[in-house]
């Protein structure tokens, strides 16, 4: 491809820390987004149910859409989305969690994808 028809596409990397203060609530929510997906086959569904109700990461994965971030955004079209959550240690005293730091990374990592509907 040439440099003109590559420049059209932009990476953004978002990267978010929450704290889950209500591991019921987010659950229930996730659940409840799993049952009104009239589209998703009834195995994936079980799947589906078991991962959110085990594994509190997995329930924030199945409410969070990135295309919920840059969906009224105008002038560009979603092309691709790939997102992952994990539970983590967090101390927000660590230099390890400064946000103000560049990106060290090449952006060559593997990220566990989640598509929905």
């Amino acid at each position: 491809m040439s440099t003109s028809e590559t420049s059209r596409f932009v990476r953004l990397r978002v990267e978010l820390v929450v704290e889950v203060d209500d591991a019921d609530t987010l659950t229930k929510a996730a659940l409840a987004r799993i049952a009104g997906d009239t589209e998703m086959p009834a195995e994936e569904r079980v799947h589906a149910e078991d991962a959110v109700t085990e594994d509190t990461a997995e329930a924030l994965a199945y409410l969070v859409d990135p295309f919920d971030l840059v969906g009224e955004v105008p002038g560009i079209e979603l092309a691709q989305a790939s997102w992952s959550s994990e539970e983590i240690e967090y101390d927000p005293d660590s230099p390890d969690w400064d946000l103000d730091e560049d990106d060290e990374s090449d952006g060559d990592e593997e990220v566990g994808e989640r598509g929905h509907g």
